[in-house]
């Protein structure tokens, strides 16, 4: 056995590993063996899910600074629906009628009152004490000084001083609750603030809302803190979440709410999946027509490739969207492209009296060059679309990429090792 022969068979094993673990990951009788399940995500458009539209308020902001208050609302936003896991999510702005607004487009969410919860609320986090100076000694207030909480006023510390929040459940009575830590600032007010209030309450206020009125029963210090209340556990995560992200620096009003549902994206992933089997089935024979046995070996490297992209959106989570779909159909045509130049390439070589292995070899180191420069080129029109692209356009970038860098392994690797390993030595060039 030659040396050749050799790493072919070892190339060989390598691809027959790698279809095994494809067919694990994207069949469902495969989770029985890795014992992990990988779900194909769906964006809004294939799954539904919810759309909303916000009007902002930019009454009290300067009109310089519109632009400014509305990338922050944006970031905000778009913090608070990554950090809830909804993939491929649209959220940017628009305008209504002349004003400022924001579209979020929410993927698999169809329960519209769980999206505006997340989304909508403003997450203004306070801490307010008791105003002696408004407390008889009956305990009674003497006037109030404000519509939120009689009696009490603003100690200082806010969301601004918070370092981290995070939903938990407790030991005892195992309700959820929201726990509260506080940077370096925030600890020494918190400290503070439970020293001169021992056994007097402390309001803890979100929105202008007081959710929890805790009594101080000793100095805390460390900056660690409580929310309570009659939480689900999807309001203790949402509201953790809210206050992880920051408050909205303006307040926001929805003027627009509809649950998308799937039945368009049933139709679209339909009609999709029956233009790419004729596609498939097209290019299939056009291969078969122009390159014979050659063409038969690279039917079977396109459909192993098939395999690998869809293995790969699951194991990397990839949302897949209509767009998405058209960069994986695009794909396929540049991994069609780079086989037909290699065969090309290696007729070329035939015709110049070369035997079938030699020009086999000869027309793949050939080919390689013109595969390359191509396939940078078109990363690289990916890459910018990703980076400067937003919601489905970064779908069809990154499936447009994935499936570059899958045909360059396909076209290379996979349909070279097939043909070297078992075209016949006796096929002449008329037959290919």
């Amino acid at each position: 056995m030659s040396k050749l022969t050799k790493s072919l068979l070892w190339r060989l094993f390598f691809i027959i590993l790698l279809v095994a673990l494809a067919l694990l990951i994207v069949l469902p009788q495969g989770k029985k063996i890795i014992k992990k399940s990988f779900p194909l995500s769906l964006g809004l458009d294939l799954q539904g899910g919810s759309h909303l539209v916000y009007e902002m308020d930019l009454a009290s902001i300067k009109k310089e600074d519109w632009s400014s208050a509305q990338e922050s609302t944006l970031n905000v936003i778009r913090n608070r629906v990554d950090k809830f896991g909804v993939a491929e999510s649209t959220i940017q702005p628009i305008q209504i009628s002349g004003k400022r607004a924001i579209l979020v487009e929410l993927p698999g969410i169809k329960d519209l009152e769980e999206a505006k919860n997340l989304i909508g609320k403003t997450a203004q986090l306070e801490f307010w004490e008791e105003d002696q100076g408004q407390i008889t000694k009956e305990g009674k207030v003497k006037s109030a000084q404000n519509n939120i909480l009689p009696g009490f006023k603003p100690t200082g510390l806010t969301g601004r001083q918070l370092k981290k929040a995070q939903p938990t459940v407790n030991e005892q009575s195992q309700a959820w609750e929201v726990a509260l830590e506080f940077n370096a600032e925030g600890a020494k007010l918190f400290k503070d603030i439970t020293k001169r209030n021992l056994g007097k309450p402390v309001a803890i206020i979100l929105d202008s809302k007081p959710i929890s009125i805790p009594t101080v029963q000793s100095v805390i210090e460390g900056g660690k803190a409580v929310i309570t209340g009659k939480f689900t556990p999807q309001e203790a995560k949402s509201l953790a979440i809210q206050l992880n992200a920051g408050a909205l620096p303006v307040p926001i009003k929805l003027i627009e709410e509809r649950t998308v549902e799937a039945t368009l994206g049933r139709e679209a992933v339909e009609k999709s999946l029956l233009a790419g089997m004729i596609g498939l089935l097209v290019v299939a024979i056009y291969m078969l027509i122009n390159f014979r046995y050659w063409g038969l070996w690279s039917i079977v490297a396109l459909a192993i490739y098939t395999l690998l992209n869809i293995a790969i959106y699951k194991i990397l989570h990839i949302t897949l969207s209509l767009s998405g779909i058209a960069g994986f159909i695009l794909s396929v045509g540049m991994a069609v492209d780079a086989n037909i130049l290699i065969f090309s390439r290696s007729r070329e070589e035939m015709a110049l009296g070369s035997n079938l292995i030699d020009a086999l070899r000869d027309g793949f180191t050939r080919a390689w060059l013109s595969i390359r420069d191509s396939n940078i080129s078109s990363l690289i029109t990916a890459l910018i679309l990703y980076s400067f692209g937003t919601g489905q356009i970064k779908g069809f970038a990154v499936t447009l990429g994935i499936g570059i860098l899958a045909s360059m392994f396909s076209a290379i690797t996979i349909t070279r090792t097939f043909l070297l390993l078992f075209i016949p030595k006796t096929l002449h060039e008329k037959t290919v």
